[in-house]
């Protein structure tokens, strides 16, 4: 009950008024807008198969890098006293044919293989995203012939085209002769997803738009199209590294590949191959550590595939 005591009759009978507390206004926030590779980091950033997979890359890319932050060992320096001693704590990993440090030779045999497939993946990506954005975006004429000379190439296995041009190849083979060559035949799947996914952009409104504005094809090719439509490509070359790493190791196995005195997993594979009953560490290190790293760049492409399309999550 309100206490009317020492008030005068009017302010008994004047109603209590409760002023308002005044709340300055705030100026409105303004959320920047959401993309599709801030909601697909976003969605990667939960996945633990990416941040696996993620690790995985890192680890095999700096061991390519900088061989020597795993190993001080010379994988060149062998004495044929050691030869095919088994892992022990003198040699984790053993020592292969010439008493070698297999641990020096597996570590030093990822500069080899990770550098091909990076190499080959990146140039290939670049012929893919320049061929496919030219064919699809301009089609005619442009657009039949680019098709008909991606066909050509397609129809040829990556492998067996390989294998035949470097086995014609004269003199030594080392990383830069091998990468050409898996670069050649390496472009033509991702040239069509470019073509496909242009094809399907360049019809959108907003293309119409600036097309109407008097953008030039240069400039709606690099600005719009290929900010819209680079996206299956980059989720197909993260897997095509792996490809490429177990195409060099193939090739090397089959002894047209790489050549001594390279280091490569595919050449240590190679040495192995008759002796893998008794000495299967031989086969076992190189073995693990190629597979690992095609895993981990597989594992990586179907993590971005998953988040960056919508459909899928």
């Amino acid at each position: 009950m309100t206490d009317t005591t020492n008030k005068t009759p009017a302010e008994v009978l004047a109603p209590d008024v409760v002023t308002p507390e005044v709340v300055p206004p705030q100026a409105p926030t303004q959320d920047k807008p959401a993309s599709l590779w801030s909601d697909a980091w976003k969605e990667l950033r939960r996945k633990p198969g990416f941040i696996i997979s993620a690790l995985l890359v890192i680890l095999m890319v700096v061991m390519a890098a900088f061989p020597t932050l795993f190993t001080s060992v010379d994988p060149r320096d062998c004495s044929l006293i050691d030869a095919l001693q088994t892992p022990s704590a003198e040699h984790r990993f053993g020592t292969d044919l010439q008493g070698c440090d297999y641990y020096a030779r597996t570590i030093w045999g990822a500069r080899a293989s990770v550098s091909i497939g990076l190499i080959v993946t990146f140039f290939s990506t670049i012929i893919a995203v320049a061929l496919g954005s030219l064919s699809g975006y301009k089609g005619g004429w442009l657009d039949s012939t680019l098709s008909r000379f991606t066909d050509i190439m397609f129809a040829i296995p990556l492998i067996l085209g390989a294998l035949v041009i470097l086995n014609a190849l004269a003199g030594s083979r080392g990383v830069l002769q091998v990468s050409a060559v898996l670069i050649a035949f390496g472009w033509p799947t991702m040239m069509r997803l470019m073509r496909s996914s242009v094809l399907s952009v360049k019809e959108l409104d907003f293309i119409d738009a600036a097309r109407a504005l008097g953008a030039s094809d240069w400039r709606i090719i690099t600005r719009h199209v290929l900010a819209n439509g680079i996206t299956p490509v980059v989720v197909y070359a993260t897997i095509t590294v792996g490809v490429i790493i177990s195409a060099e190791a193939s090739l090397s196995f089959l002894n047209v590949g790489l050549q001594l005195p390279a280091i490569s997993w595919g050449l240590m594979i190679n040495t192995a191959q008759n002796r893998i009953l008794a000495f299967p560490h031989l086969l076992f290190f190189p073995g693990l550590f190629l597979s690992m790293t095609v895993f981990a760049f597989i594992l990586m492409g179907d993590a971005l595939r998953d988040a960056l399309d919508p459909k899928l999550r």
